[in-house]
């Protein structure tokens, strides 16, 4: 008896049985791609050899050659297949010999194209926050068949994975001895990983440096079983190990733990509990039909012009609100003078230091990323992913408000109250 039947491959991508999904612009595109980087690799080797392609030598004047560039010249060329995020085109390489001034000739190599490339880094991208996401070899294979035709083997996204793990342990382990930071920004955010089997609720905690010219950097991210006192100063003793110096401003979401950390590492270091988080504190503690008077309230104090101002807005919403509902008044009087710690300094710096908000907003960002993951794969992944929202350029940050004024002193004596 005969089968007719036949079994697919299973190395073989799964493909799509329709016949007329011919798609001409993505036809053109990658006609188009590989258009642009032979030309993009033949404009880089005519500023090498000074010279477009059939081009004479620089001529000599009384005063040299026009050109001072490397002599060379053109013998040829080579394929080369290249995959990106826009497919995988056949391309041909200029080749070339270069002459340097002691007479000896070398190979001329592509600085846009590096030797043996198969892939840009967008594709690695792609690749590694496929396997991030919790998708095994097999299945980024398939599902990103498609797009790298027959070039996604095991041993690619193996070795993509290992790249992306020895850099996230390298910028783990690198120094922090030569960064100018000024500014700390210390926040943390739950997720749910898989941890033997089983889903778990773990702490990312989450530091933020501002160096003297205002730009901001990523520290620190680690994962952690929750926001004690001792995770966070793990974290912070390890940053203090690579060389971070006492920072001159600290700025914190209220955690209590996270707060006794830094006081018991930096005496004395002004601390700044972040108004948004406070702001949602003061609502938590009365009934919804007040939270539109306490956000009126609370906000024109916080955003009043002058510490004065502040301080006269302050005393008056501790005595409307202890009468009317005391625990908001509560509330806002634990907070004490570090949720107006901003106000010492210069007032082109209040936007920035008042909240948590460039810590938050990588929070909402990762978070979007990962909604339709109930449950991420590791805690290392999860601290991973997060790191490669920066590291990948997916998210940039930019320099804080009022940068400019960042060396200005702050006042050792603490905020003047009023009797």
């Amino acid at each position: 008896m005969t089968n007719d039947s036949t079994s697919r491959d299973s190395n073989q991508p799964a493909t799509l049985v329709v016949d007329d999904w011919f798609d001409p612009i993505e036809t053109s595109l990658r006609a188009r791609a590989r258009e642009f980087i032979e030309t993009l690799l033949e404009e880089e080797l005519s500023t090498a050899l000074s010279r477009p392609r059939y081009g004479r030598a620089a001529p000599v004047t009384a005063d040299g050659p026009i050109f001072a560039g490397v002599v060379g010249h053109r013998h040829g060329r080579r394929p080369r297949t290249l995959s990106g995020t826009f497919g995988r085109v056949e391309l041909s390489v200029p080749r070339a010999r270069l002459v340097n001034a002691a007479g000896q000739t070398s190979e001329w190599r592509s600085q846009a194209l590096r030797a043996y490339q198969r892939r840009t880094r967008a594709a690695d991208a792609l690749i590694a926050a496929s396997y991030l996401a919790g998708v095994n070899t097999r299945r980024v294979r398939r599902a990103l068949a498609a797009l790298f035709a027959r070039d996604l083997g095991k041993d690619v996204v193996s070795r993509v994975w290992r790249k992306i793990k020895s850099d996230w342990e390298a910028w783990n382990a690198r120094s922090l001895a030569g960064e100018p930071i000024v500014r700390l920004i210390l926040d943390g955010t739950v997720v749910r990983v898989r941890l033997d089997r089983k889903a778990s609720a773990i702490s990312l905690l989450v530091v933020i440096g501002v160096r003297e010219d205002g730009q901001k950097l990523l520290l620190a991210i680690k994962s952690m079983g929750g926001e004690s006192s001792e995770a966070w100063r793990t974290v912070l003793d390890d940053l203090v190990a690579r060389g971070l110096t006492r920072p001159a401003f600290v700025i914190v979401d209220g955690a209590p733990g996270l707060e006794k950390a830094i006081a018991a590492l930096w005496e004395a270091v002004p601390m700044q509990r972040c108004t948004v988080h406070k702001h949602r504190n003061l609502l938590a503690h009365a009934p919804e039909r007040l939270h539109d008077e306490i956000t009126a309230d609370y906000s024109d104090m916080i955003y009043a012009a002058t510490p004065a101002v502040i301080e006269t807005k302050r005393r008056a919403f501790i005595r409307k609100w202890r009468l009317k509902h005391r625990a908001v008044a509560d509330s806002l009087e634990e907070a004490g003078d570090k949720l107006f710690a901003f106000t010492r300094l210069p007032p082109s710096q209040w936007r920035s230091a008042r909240t948590t908000n460039a810590i938050e907003r990588l929070h909402e960002e990762f978070k979007r990323r990962i909604k339709t993951q109930t449950v991420l794969p590791s805690a290392d992944t999860a601290a991973m992913l997060f790191w490669a929202l920066l590291a990948g350029g997916q998210i940039t940050m930019r320099k804080v408000d009022g940068w400019q004024t960042l060396a200005t002193p702050i006042p050792d004596q603490p905020i003047e109250r009023a009797a």
